[in-house]
């Protein structure tokens, strides 16, 4: 029998708590009556590297923390195999149709057959308290404005107040315990983290009398072991170590614990390092961090960290109204939602609450977001909480520019020049491409650009770095930053490109440059003798990013005034490349080269479509491609597709392109009503916070696109958005824009430009050309006409 831990912790509770069910909040919170009964309830906060989930728990309190770069292996494990020879081979077998055959060799001839590790858990903290109080008056929340997690309570008349935040500046997690009651409070604080390979890998110590130090290495290797694993001690080196300063009663150090009598006010400062970021000096580095804090008084701490924060978040604000609705805790509201109300404010609060997620989890300096941004309570992760290239890195970085947060790309830019640096290594010496990078479809902390599966559907896919190359295009698009496009968006489009010009081969039946070996992401299709089979000859997908690909070098080149032999020969071969948008007999674009049919025809990837998202060749200046895209959508949902929550984001971002609100609407509906927890997690299922940065992309989507030639305005404006505004939304050419709607029409409108520029509207039917001064803002009525 399946045991319901919510249900059950909350029975233990209820004796104990009087629940708050209506508060009336005054800032954009996140807030609930009872303390989180489980993971998916805990919310979270992070500075980027350093994270943990708050559960609010007033008797026996958990926080689970995390780090960034807690992975097992090195740098220096070694690269698959595979050869130019096997190369040769699997495109001939192809060629001969036999596609069952290729799928095997091809995970069996170039896979890496190592071992898959996992992102890792750093452990939690626990404060037990001794007491076991009567609490009454409870709400456990998060504000977005500040990146603050508070629980406040009343047990016997006497207040209580937990707060925590996690510190860019001061690199530190901040928890301060409060309480009015005379007799204080008695509790032990103690440091944890799951047994390991088996085995128990840290050794928890007190280096002095208000420290706690959790010392150990990464070992676990996460997901399926291919063949021998690294020596057990091959992995990161951390400390985890708390510190603690305290009003009144007593502290004593014992057994790697802190024991705390009638403490008034507690405050714990929880650094964590790792070999990773310092080699061996990793302690060294907690030692000289918390000696920069420790004599800095919490409130300080807590001022400098929302000085540094809002600098980032208080660039965009977003209302769509109801906020009447923040009387009911965000479980209610959610519950509510799903029996039919509606609730506008609270997918507002989504969209920011992604913003905030990637604030939290991905700064300069730090590693990018992963598969759970950086909120993993697990030795061996779902999907190892890795970096996966066929979409999923690439959703959480959708929303950095557009909602003007340009600087959080660069740790997505730093782990992948790196992840070339390496492909350049899997070019040459598997493909026999001497020039150029590539990269496979999963990598991790270790930067791996090989390809790494037990099956081909879902591994052997060859253009992860295609995809992210779109990234550093997309980032000079938005910022118009010259120097990154010369010294790092170039040279990354470039050796794409190279690898691609070598990569191509000559098909004399449709004669064009066609992409083989190909899949489409963890898709398949029925071959000739009715079975499923992975690996084509020619991909939709494959097609649409390597033009994407040829097409952004090109225009890079040109604005740098590059003109030399290189371009020309992406020139020519883009002209004669297969084409990656071709329409079949029933109107739909195809998946592969050939119409095949599928096993999955409502299959989670919408791979064939990523010209019309993330990509921009489908719009709407081709009517039948785009009246096609909508066929395809429509095909998958109709057989059960967008079933997982990532996936509901993207159909949210292709609605807003193809211009459609009514479906946007009705997938809006759907994300929040299977696919959110309490906490606002993203449910895959299980989490995976993609579909968190996805549908924050979307709402932006909806509101504003600039992909095209010009500015489009409320281009696919939900239904249920009578009413709204938004603030510090940015289009590409490095324009701020503004707008404000009532009963779903436009009213205002506001551009700001750093250089004098002139820009294209479109609004409905209207399309208009504007000159925007250096610098200034400008304002606009519901008519595109300028108000002085």
């Amino acid at each position: 029998m399946k045991l319901n831990y919510k249900a059950l912790l909350l029975l233990i509770f209820l004796p104990l708590i009087t629940f708050s069910q209506e508060k009336k909040k005054t800032d954009n919170e996140l807030w609930y009556a009872q303390p989180a009964t489980e993971w998916m309830q805990a919310l979270p906060v992070g500075n980027g590297r350093l994270g943990a989930m708050v559960f609010g728990d007033p008797n026996h309190e958990r926080i689970q923390l995390n780090e960034d770069s807690m992975w097992a292996g090195a740098p220096h494990w070694d690269d698959a195999k595979g050869s130019p020879e096997d190369l040769a081979q699997i495109r001939k077998l192809l060629k001969q149709g036999k596609n069952h055959l290729v799928d095997s060799l091809i995970v069996e001839q170039f896979s890496y057959k190592g071992t898959v590790r996992s992102h890792q858990t750093l452990g939690d903290l626990y404060i037990d308290f001794d007491r076991e109080k009567q609490v009454e008056n409870y709400t456990r929340s998060l504000s977005l404005d500040d990146a603050l997690a508070s629980v406040n309570y009343t047990s016997n008349g006497y207040a209580y107040s937990q707060k925590v935040f996690a510190s860019k500046p001061d690199d530190v997690l901040v928890i301060e315990l409060n309480t009015e009651s005379p007799k204080g409070m008695d509790f032990t604080l103690r440091l944890d983290r799951p047994d390991d390979t088996g085995r128990k890998t840290v050794k928890l110590s007190n280096p002095s009398n208000t420290e706690i130090s959790m010392q150990g290495t990464v070992t676990q290797f996460g997901g399926k072991k291919f063949s021998k694993p690294f020596p057990i001690d091959h992995g990161v080196k951390f400390e985890t170590r708390i510190k603690v300063k305290h009003e009144a009663g007593t502290m004593t150090a014992k057994d790697g614990k802190l024991i705390l009598n009638d403490v008034k006010k507690a405050t714990i400062y929880l650094v964590g390092s790792t070999s990773f970021y310092h080699d061996k000096n990793y302690v060294t580095e907690n030692n000289k961090t918390l000696s920069k804090i420790v004599n800095t008084s919490f409130q300080e701490l807590l001022e400098r960290h929302k000085k540094d924060y809002q600098k980032l978040y208080k660039r965009v604000d977003f209302s769509l109204g109801g906020k009447a609705m923040d009387s009911l805790p965000i479980d209610a509201r959610l519950e509510r939602f799903r029996s039919g109300k509606e609730d506008p404010d609270l997918a507002a609060k989504l969209f920011q609450y992604g913003r905030y997620l990637l604030i939290s989890s991905s700064r300069p300096g730090t590693n990018p977001a992963n598969l759970q941004g950086i909120w993993n309570e697990h030795i061996e992760a779902p999907w190892n909480a890795d970096y996966h290239l066929n979409i999923n890195l690439q959703m959480n970085y959708w929303p950095a520019d557009v909602t003007n947060l340009s600087e959080l790309n660069q740790p997505f830019f730093g782990l992948m020049d790196r992840v070339f640096e390496r492909g350049r290594i899997t070019a040459k010496k598997q493909y026999g491409i001497d020039r150029g990078t590539m990269a496979h479809q999963t990598t991790d902390l270790w930067a791996t650009a090989f390809m790494r599966a037990e099956q081909a559907y879902w591994g052997s896919w060859i253009h992860g770095g295609g995809w992210a190359g779109q990234h550093y295009w997309e980032h000079y698009r938005f910022t118009k930053d010259e120097e990154f496009l010369k010294n790092r968006a170039y040279p990354t489009l470039k050796a794409l490109s190279q690898f691609y010009l070598d990569w191509l081969v000559w098909d004399e039946k449709s004669k064009s440059w066609v992409s083989t070996p190909e899949t489409s992401p963890e898709n398949s299709y029925f071959a000739e003798d009715g079975k499923p089979a992975a690996v084509s000859f020619g991909s939709a997908m494959g097609h649409q990013i390597i033009a994407e690909v040829f097409d952004n070098t090109l225009e890079a080149a040109r604005i740098l005034n590059i003109k030399d032999n290189f371009t020309q020969e992406v020139l020519k071969k883009r002209k004669d490349l297969h084409p990656g948008v071709a329409v079949g007999d029933d109107g739909r674009i195809l998946e592969w080269n050939e119409p095949y049919e599928e096993p999955e025809k409502g299959h989670r990837h919408m791979s064939h479509l990523y010209a019309l998202h993330p990509g921009d060749a489908i719009t709407a200046a081709d009517p039948e491609v785009f009246e096609a895209a909508q066929k395809t959508i429509d095909f998958r949902l109709e057989h059960g597709g967008a079933g997982t929550g990532w996936s509901r984001a993207w159909m949210i971002n292709f609605n807003a392109r193809l211009l459609d609100s009514v479906a946007a609407t009705k997938n809006i509906r759907k994300f929040l009503e299977i696919s959110i927890a309490d906490n606002l997690f993203d449910e895959h299922p299980p989490f995976q916070i993609d579909g968190n940065f996805g549908f924050t992309a979307g709402v932006a989507e909806l509101l504003l696109q600039s992909h095209e030639a010009f500015l489009r305005l409320l281009p696919a404006l939900p239904s249920t958005w009578k009413d709204g505004k938004i603030t510090g939304l940015k289009a590409r050419g490095n324009v701020e824009v503004a707008m404000e709607w009532k009963d779903g029409e436009l009213v205002k409108l506001g551009l700001q430009s750093p250089e004098t520029k002139s820009i294209k509207l479109k609004y409905q039917n209207k399309k208009i050309e504007v000159e925007l001064p250096a610098g200034k803002k400008v304002w606009f009525d519901g008519g595109l006409k300028e108000v002085k």
